[in-house]
Formats: C-alpha cells, sequence, structure tokens
C-alpha cells in the first residue's frame, strides 16, 4: 500500500514541477469492518475500503485544491491540474504555505497486527457476548437494540515540494451496545462502548454491564426543585465540555475573534488544579499519530497549565498568519483542506476518588448524561442542556433524576471547580475524570 501511494504521490509532485508551482500530495487508504448483532443473530456485517488523494498546489500565493479516489497516474496528473486552475482563480495570500521537512516524528506502537488477523467469527462472537453480558446484569434489561464490533485501519502519506515524505499507518478496534430497561411500564436506556488500540484490551462483558447498569438506575426517575447545588459530572459528561472548550484554543477561531480567550495567554483562565493537554502521542487516544495532517510532526502541546492558558493549537497556515509555529493540529480527510483540530484533548488526572469526591455533599447532583450540546454557544460559552444522573445525600448517591435543565457558562464554571477525580478514562479522542463543581443552576419544578 505504501508503494501504491508512494507512487501516486510523485506523480503529482512532478506533475507540479513541470508546472512551476509547489505544492502538497495528500494519500489515505482506509478499511473499516462494522459487525451488529441482535438476538444472537447478524444484523449488519459491513467491510469498506477507501483510497483518495487531495492536491493542493500553490502559486504566487494563490492556492487551488482538488480530490479524487482513483489514484492513477492519469487521473493523479488531471486532478493536479483542476487544482491549479482552481488556484488562478482563486485571491492570493502571502499565509498561503507548506511546512518543511525537518520534522523528528516520534516513535509510536499504534498497529495491532492481530486486530486483522482474528477471525471474522470470533469478532462476531464478542458482539454476541456483550448482549449476553447485559442480559445477564439484571431481569430488567428486556430490549438489545444492538451490540457489535467494529475496527479501523489507517495508511497515510503525505508528500510536498520541500521534500516533507510522511508516512504513517495506525489502527484500533472498538465494542458497543444500545439497549433498554423496563420496570412498571417505564422504559429507560442504555448504551456503552469502548475503543482500543489493542485487541487483547476489549472486554465484551464490561462493556455489556456497564450499559445494563445506566439503564437500569436510571428507572424510577423523577425530578428535583429548582436551586443552585454542588454537582459532580462522570467522566464521558466532562469530555463533552471538553469539545465544546476545543474550538476557543483552536487559531482558526482565536484570529477570527470567535474565542473569548483570544487575549489571555499568560492568564488564569480556569482553577489552579485543571491542566488540560491536547497530546498526539498518547497512544492510548484514537487519535494517536506521529504527524498531523500536513505532515507536521505532532507533540504534546500543554494548553491549560494549572489554570494558566499556555497557548494555542495550530495547522501551519494560521501560524504563519499568527507569526507562530504549528503545533501539529492539521486536521484533514483527503477530501478537505486542513483545519486547525484538537488531537487527543485531555484533561489532567485527579487525586480523588469517586467516594471522596462526593464527601461533604449534603444534597447535591451526579450528572450522569446531558442533551442538547449542540445548542451551547462556543463562543461566549453560555449553556442550557438537559441532564439526567442520580441525587446526591449525605454523601451518598440515592435516586435517579431526570427533567431537569442545568445552565451556565463554560468559562464560570472552570474557575468553579472543586475537585478532580482520578478516574480517567478515554472515551475515543477525549480523555477526562469525573470533576465536582460547587454548585450549577439547576432547573426542575
Amino acid at each position: 500500500m505504501e508503494a501504491n501511494l508512494r507512487n501516486a504521490g510523485e506523480v503529482a509532485l512532478e506533475c507540479m514541477r513541470t508546472r512551476g508551482m509547489m505544492g502538497e500530495a495528500f494519500l489515505m487508504h482506509a478499511r473499516e469492518l462494522n459487525i451488529e448483532t441482535k438476538e444472537g443473530c447478524i444484523e449488519t456485517f459491513k467491510e469498506a475500503e477507501q483510497t483518495g488523494i487531495g492536491i493542493r498546489v500553490i502559486r504566487d500565493g494563490r492556492m487551488g485544491f482538488a480530490y479524487s479516489t482513483d489514484i492513477s497516474a492519469q487521473t493523479v496528473k488531471e486532478v493536479t491540474r483542476k487544482a491549479e486552475e482552481i488556484a488562478y482563480h482563486s485571491s492570493a495570500d502571502t499565509n498561503n504555505c507548506l511546512p518543511d521537512s525537518n520534522q523528528v516524528y516520534p516513535k509510536m506502537n499504534i498497529v495491532d497486527p492481530d486486530i486483522s488477523l482474528f477471525p471474522v467469527g470470533a469478532k462476531i462472537e464478542l458482539a454476541r457476548t456483550i448482549e449476553r453480558a447485559a442480559r445477564s446484569y439484571d431481569p430488567r434489561i428486556t430490549l438489545i437494540d444492538s451490540s457489535g464490533y467494529n475496527d479501523y485501519e489507517i495508511s497515510l502519506l503525505i508528500m510536498n515540494s520541500h521534500n516533507l515524505s510522511a508516512f504513517g499507518q495506525a489502527n484500533y478496534c472498538g465494542l458497543h451496545i444500545s439497549l433498554a430497561a423496563a420496570a412498571d411500564d417505564e422504559i429507560q436506556n442504555g448504551f456503552a462502548y469502548s475503543l482500543k488500540r489493542n485487541l487483547s484490551a476489549l472486554d465484551p462483558n464490561a462493556v455489556g454491564e456497564e450499559a445494563a447498569m445506566r439503564a437500569v438506575r436510571s428507572l424510577g426517575g423523577k425530578t428535583i426543585a429548582s436551586g443552585q447545588i454542588p454537582c459532580i459530572m462522570e467522566s464521558q459528561v466532562v469530555t463533552r465540555f471538553l469539545g465544546l472548550l476545543s474550538a476557543s484554543v483552536e487559531a482558526d477561531s482565536v484570529l477570527k475573534g470567535k474565542s473569548r480567550l483570544a487575549d489571555k495567554i499568560g492568564q488564569m483562565v480556569a482553577c489552579p488544579m485543571l491542566t488540560i493537554v491536547d497530546d498526539a502521542t498518547n497512544i492510548e487516544g484514537m487519535a494517536a499519530f506521529p504527524f498531523d495532517g500536513e505532515g507536521v510532526a505532532t507533540a504534546k502541546n500543554t494548553v491549560v497549565d494549572k489554570g494558566i492558558l499556555q497557548v494555542f493549537l495550530y495547522d501551519t497556515v494560521s501560524a504563519n498568519k499568527a507569526g507562530r509555529k504549528s503545533t501539529g493540529n492539521a486536521s484533514r480527510s483527503f477530501r478537505t483542506l486542513p483545519v486547525v483540530g484538537t488531537t487527543n484533548f485531555m484533561l489532567g488526572n485527579g487525586i480523588y476518588s469517586p467516594e471522596e469526591l462526593r464527601s461533604g455533599i449534603d444534597i447535591g447532583f451526579y450528572i450522569t448524561d446531558i442533551m442538547g450540546m449542540h445548542t451551547a454557544n462556543p463562543i461566549t460559552g453560555d449553556f442550557s442542556l438537559g441532564a439526567a444522573g442520580l441525587m446526591i445525600e449525605r454523601d451518598q448517591l440515592t435516586f435517579p433524576v431526570r427533567g431537569i435543565t442545568i445552565a451556565g457558562n463554560l468559562f464560570n464554571i472552570l474557575q468553579e471547580v472543586e475537585a478532580v477525580g482520578s478516574d480517567l478514562r478515554f472515551f475515543g479522542a477525549k480523555a477526562a475524570p469525573s470533576v465536582r463543581f460547587k454548585s450549577l443552576n439547576i432547573a426542575g419544578y
């Protein structure tokens, strides 16, 4: 595969040279497998592959881009000429540039050969095992919507006119289940998933039991009175808020004046116990890779260190505009131009166990799920979200709560953190522990 991609890249670069342009060839081959079962029977079996090339050319500051899923030599030449034509009709921008070849890539073990060698029949059995584990957890589990196994592998090659050449491969696998629990004419849903870098790390029993636990513990939920009370966010909920925060530290938003943090480098933007990093070198995260979408070496970037904002995230063009260096945060596919994006975006682990986080809370709310995050404002940080969870009474989790709303401002609650848990967990490319807040606004009855 590397040879096939490299041949296409060399054709593109040669075409650029002969036509007096500089540019870049981004080549990708990906394969994915998705298996879903229901009642032990196979509902979905999908295996797909795609190969593509994205060609970016720059001439006199004018940039053009075109792509194709055909990497034959003739098509690559046609796509290069198409990109040149688009550049001719584009506006010149002196910030349009490409990274140089002076890159030192971190070494990573992000390919598990066992994933591709594992028999398909055994992968199907993993999906069935999740369902059995969920049903055996509690008799109130009455419906399995689907349980499944998936894996994904990718090969990337980036070549440009500055003699940059970067090739890398990665794969991962995962399990998921969606189900429902029923009691007294009430139905509550449960969902769980797990993505792992190594096949041996998958635990179908744990995934099935987690989804069942989430559904069962929601049965009998009721609303609570409006007010301001201490709250603890489960780690998965915290990662949702990290996703909201990420827009404010990406250079594209900062340069466009769409970040509330734009002028706050070196200032305290969160409580001192919070450290937030973007780390593509952490192989536990599914965004781990030695280089970004332009071939720039990735690194661990500490965005917030003990509450103080340290750095924004850049790709090559945004870094050029800001007079900075790329942080290795160009995100793309072969169908798109690079944009700034996070890799493994993580809130650092704390020291408190779940029991210690609840200690001293007479009346509080343990948030296990939120709804409507797409309505939150990434510029101002304002949010008003549906929420569900468990009541905390005298340090203990008691009855389930639903039908309420939590509201506030992201940048304000970052200052209101009282404690950080020690239960850090990855959810795809984001990771966080549970977090305790002094108080949040609750809208109930």
